[in-house]
């Protein structure tokens, strides 16, 4: 549209917007835009370049003003839009939960939705404050709602926000449910905002759900005293006392903070990016773990979906790294078995993953006779598998208590991981010795990720695109054996934008866009069995991928 077309949209958004503090952005934006301000400019062009769209994912995006950002209008079309879904699906009746994070604006839109919803005549519940998503998507179940809305925008920059949307059986939406309800919404977004029904007789929830969360995290390990020290840290969000609360009644002594992190905070000023995946992000909690001789580290992402973890590399732990996701996912899947063993229960049930995730997890489920299942990326798809007994994809999200939770949990993910290295510290050994027993016994799985970050979305279909058109028939020096256009369906998979390639020592690489970000993502395989020495067989592997991330890299740059 023209730049005089922007203005006049941009003047009728402010008439009709809802909220006096985007009002004051947006006037400001129009005047100096008028002022021949080019960054101006820019960034109404940006806010009015379309709609934020509801998907799978729900609604992510930057906080401000107009139709391609986060607010109060964009959220109450939405809450409209999901009420009308409700009240055909579900009919009278319905009822739903509301969870919010600390981030800027969370509560506010929280409290949008639940006046929204009680104006549609659905019975409202709005947890009683910032909380982290593992007790919305426990709530849902645990109330009988038959829908939740969970307002976070989990791991993105400080100034964005989102909408998660789930089903009454506690999993995410995926379709036909997210076009469904895109279709509602645009059905509510002709008029104004202000111009949409509410009510103010919905109900705010006591501390009752959050203690019945930890009530039902404790019943997954034995209450005795554990000999670990742990360090964890929130990361500036909502998981902190939730997390205590769990390590200290599953008899964590001593479970040390980051106090520098420790109380929610919408800026996120100790981290430049609130992602434990980014570098740098959990530098604070490893100097905490060297100054107090911990043994372990536990970080949660804002939202608390999400578990990282650190181990000391030597003996006097003055060294650490971070764990991989897919590291982790062997670690959990490794240690749910062994909790079947000693508890005498049947080995059945399934192990699931994502597709791009590293496929360890295939060889150590199978060992023990359990069902193996890939899935397409994202937790609901994971979280909706009957007989669900462990799930994970690798970008730090895990579920070890499918009945309750039917999510990523990044709380009770950490409470085993905790037990777990507790128990091995009561054998002398440590989590390190656990990875180093499963990689001999399995094989080593090095995996990475290579990503690109984009500020024009086109990027991204571009590079898609190019490689369908001429898949690589040559990777990191060995040839691509197989080539899978995601798109078209493979398998039990159905069809998403993705491409994989498989090469003829074993590797794999997946590209796929990212669903919450503009982003490029590949994940790279490299497999190496163990025959005589551990660390040459982790080398060896690791050079595979160091080739396959050069050739990988040279496709995302042109």
């Amino acid at each position: 549209m023209s730049n005089e077309e922007l203005l006049v949209e941009a003047r009728q958004w402010c008439e009709s917007d809802v909220d006096e503090q985007t009002r004051q952005e947006l006037d400001s934006l129009i005047a100096a835009t008028e002022r021949g301000d080019a960054q101006a400019l820019a960034e109404l062009t940006d806010a009015f370049r379309g709609s934020l769209q509801f998907g799978t994912a729900g609604l992510r995006g930057k906080l401000g003003p107009g139709p391609n950002r986060m607010n109060r209008v964009v959220v109450l079309r939405a809450a409209a839009g999901l009420a009308r879904y409700l009240q055909e699906t579900q009919g009278e009746g319905a009822a739903i939960v509301i969870g919010y994070d600390a981030r800027r604006n969370s509560d506010v839109f929280a409290r949008d939705t639940a006046a929204i919803m009680a104006g549609a005549g659905i019975e409202a519940m709005v947890l009683p404050r910032a909380l982290p998503t593992p007790v919305l998507a426990f709530a849902i179940r645990h109330l009988g709602a038959d829908a939740g809305v969970m307002v976070t925008a989990s791991h993105n920059p400080p100034d964005d926000n989102g909408y998660k949307v789930y089903l009454g059986d506690g999993t995410q939406i995926v379709p036909p449910a997210d076009a469904q309800i895109s279709s509602c919404i645009a059905a509510c977004s002709q008029g104004p905002a202000s111009g949409l029904a509410t009510a103010d007789h919905w109900l705010t929830l006591g501390d009752d759900v959050e203690q019945a969360y930890v009530a039902r995290a404790l019943t997954l390990v034995p209450q005795t005293p554990r000999d670990c020290r742990i360090v964890i840290t929130p990361m500036h969000g909502v998981g902190g006392q939730v997390l205590e609360d769990v390590l200290r009644g599953a008899g964590f002594a001593d479970v040390i903070r980051v106090d520098e992190q420790f109380a929610p905070d919408p800026a996120f000023p100790t981290v430049a990016f609130p992602n434990p995946e980014e570098p740098g992000a959990i530098d604070l909690a490893v100097a905490t773990a060297i100054r107090t001789h911990a043994e372990l580290v536990i970080a949660n992402d804002p939202d608390a979906d999400r578990c990282a973890v650190a181990v000391p590399l030597n003996v006097d732990a003055s060294e650490w790294r971070m764990l991989r996701g897919d590291e982790v996912g062997s670690l959990l899947a490794w240690w749910v078995l062994q909790r079947m063993l000693r508890s005498g229960s049947p080995l059945t049930g399934v192990m699931a993953q994502s597709v791009v995730s590293g496929e360890q997890l295939g060889r150590i489920a199978q060992s023990a006779g359990l069902t193996y299942r890939q899935t397409l990326t994202g937790f609901k798809w994971i979280g909706r598998i009957p007989g669900l007994v462990f799930g994970y994809e690798e970008a730090l999200g895990y579920c070890v208590d499918a009945e309750a939770v039917r999510d990523k949990d990044g709380i009770t993910a950490a409470l085993l991981l905790c037990e777990l290295a507790s128990h091995m510290k009561s054998q002398g050994q440590s989590v390190q010795d656990v990875l180093d027993a499963i990689d001999r016994e399995f094989g080593v799985y090095a995996t990475r990720q290579v990503s690109v970050r984009v500020d024009d979305l086109a990027i991204i279909p571009a590079v898609m695109n190019a490689l369908r058109v001429k898949p690589p028939t040559i990777v990191g020096g060995v040839a691509v054996s197989s080539f899978d256009d995601l798109s078209q369906g493979v398998g039990d998979l159905p069809p998403t934008d993705g491409l994989r390639f498989m090469l003829a020592d074993g590797s794999r690489i997946i590209v796929r866009p990212s669903g919450t970000e503009p982003k490029v993502k590949c994940y790279l395989q490299a497999v190496v069995p163990v025959e005589t020495d551990l660390q040459q067989s982790r080398d060896r592997a690791h050079a595979t991928l160091d080739a396959i991330a050069s050739d990988v890299n040279g496709w995302l740059s042109q």
